[in-house]
């Protein structure tokens, strides 16, 4: 047992058990080095055939006016997301003990990024764990019009091509209600989790080396053959 106020070492392979039980991380504050454990009444997750892209993201996504790029820039997606960088996170809760977690998930294969880039700097993106059939959204952010929802349509893209059956995305928001989010209750949740966890996804489906482009993203969005469900 350990003595008042003493830190408990949560390590990679800890997070990673707890996320499968349905359970992550956060931080009061970039400046609190002490995390918790929270496993909410309601779950925000994205249905993989549910996602709403409008006309005008759409026209976004197809025009490829943003590179896409996977799992390149790990540090310059998770400093994006920690200065907040979208109406969704008005306030950082990413602290030092975070990022060195985080990343040592992503040397391992179990973290991922997707990242929008415009003339060569990194103006979007996102990260997630990845876990069977899961994948489990963290945190986006954006410094240029629509750079984050255009991440979010090429990581549904890969998730349906590799065969995903969920997405969480932790709560909901007004903003990714809009895109589709919905609340399911803690006991539903863990009962997609429980199916998704033991499906034998691959988030390298798409291979890296060949560039999604937005109109093959739309494309698989569209596919009913890639619209798999919990």
């Amino acid at each position: 047992m350990s003595e008042p106020g003493q830190q408990f070492e949560i390590t990679p392979k800890l997070l990673l058990r707890a996320y499968s039980i349905g359970m992550f991380p956060m931080a009061e504050s970039a400046d609190d080095p002490t995390l918790f454990w929270v496993d909410p009444e309601e779950r925000g997750v994205f249905p993989l055939d549910g996602l709403i892209v409008s006309r005008s993201l759409a026209k976004t996504v197809r025009s490829d006016s943003y590179e896409v790029r996977i799992d390149t820039n790990f540090d310059g997606v998770i400093d994006g997301c920690a200065g907040g960088g979208g109406p969704y996170r008005p306030s950082t809760w990413i602290n030092d003990r975070i990022r060195r977690l985080y990343y040592d998930l992503f040397r391992q294969g179990h973290v991922h990024t997707v990242e929008t880039w415009e003339n060569g700097a990194l103006v979007g993106g996102l990260y997630g764990v990845s876990i069977g059939g899961a994948f489990f959204g963290e945190s986006m952010f954006h410094t240029a019009r629509d750079a984050s929802k255009v991440a979010l349509v090429h990581l549904v893209a890969h998730l349906r091509f590799g065969r995903y059956t969920l997405l969480d995305t932790q709560f909901v928001t007004d903003h990714l209600a809009t895109l589709g989010a919905v609340a399911v209750s803690r006991r539903r949740y863990h009962r997609m989790l429980d199916k998704a966890i033991g499906v034998r996804a691959d988030f390298n489906a798409w291979p890296k080396t060949k560039p999604m482009s937005g109109e093959q993203a739309l494309a698989i969005l569209a596919d009913p053959a890639y619209a798999l469900k919990t």
